[in-house]
């Protein structure tokens, strides 16, 4: 069985697929050299961080800060700004739908949020956004 931390990335990333289906979904990728039409997502596993320690019984609580690389490219009737935008719309309304990824989480809740271009010479005008997604959980045992 895997471990609560991989079962939250899992359970994080078919939520993102769901919201965005036409998207590209990748995880632990290095940004992509072209975009495919219907944008990318990316997943890290990001950082569990140091947990709080509760005793009887023991219980470490992570607030685990997971990235997310989001990206799209402008069409012939949508600027990258705006397509960009609605795929964090997305992305933020399932997580508002499912605070608790199905029960894993205590919590996830949608944390800073950086954009930038991708345009290359050449290339077609694009739009990039770092999202830190950060799931609260607890466990028994921090490795599993």
């Amino acid at each position: 069985m895997a471990s609560k931390r991989e079962q939250v990335i899992q359970a994080l990333a078919a939520l993102i697929k769901g919201a965005l289906p036409q998207a590209a979904h990748y995880r632990n990728e290095v940004k992509q050299q072209t975009l495919p039409d219907g944008g990318f997502v990316n997943i890290d596993d990001g950082d569990p961080g140091d947990p709080e320690v509760t005793l009887s019984p023991a219980t470490y609580v992570f607030d685990h800060q997971i990235p997310v690389d989001v990206a799209a490219n402008k069409t012939k009737t949508i600027a990258a700004e705006t397509a960009l935008d609605t795929m964090l719309g997305k992305i933020g309304a399932a997580i508002a739908a499912d605070r608790t990824l199905g029960g894993l989480c205590d919590y996830v809740q949608v944390g800073d949020v950086s954009t930038e271009p991708l345009t290359t010479s050449g290339a077609a005008v694009s739009r990039a956004a770092l999202v830190t997604i950060v799931a609260t959980y607890g466990t028994t045992d921090p490795l599993n």
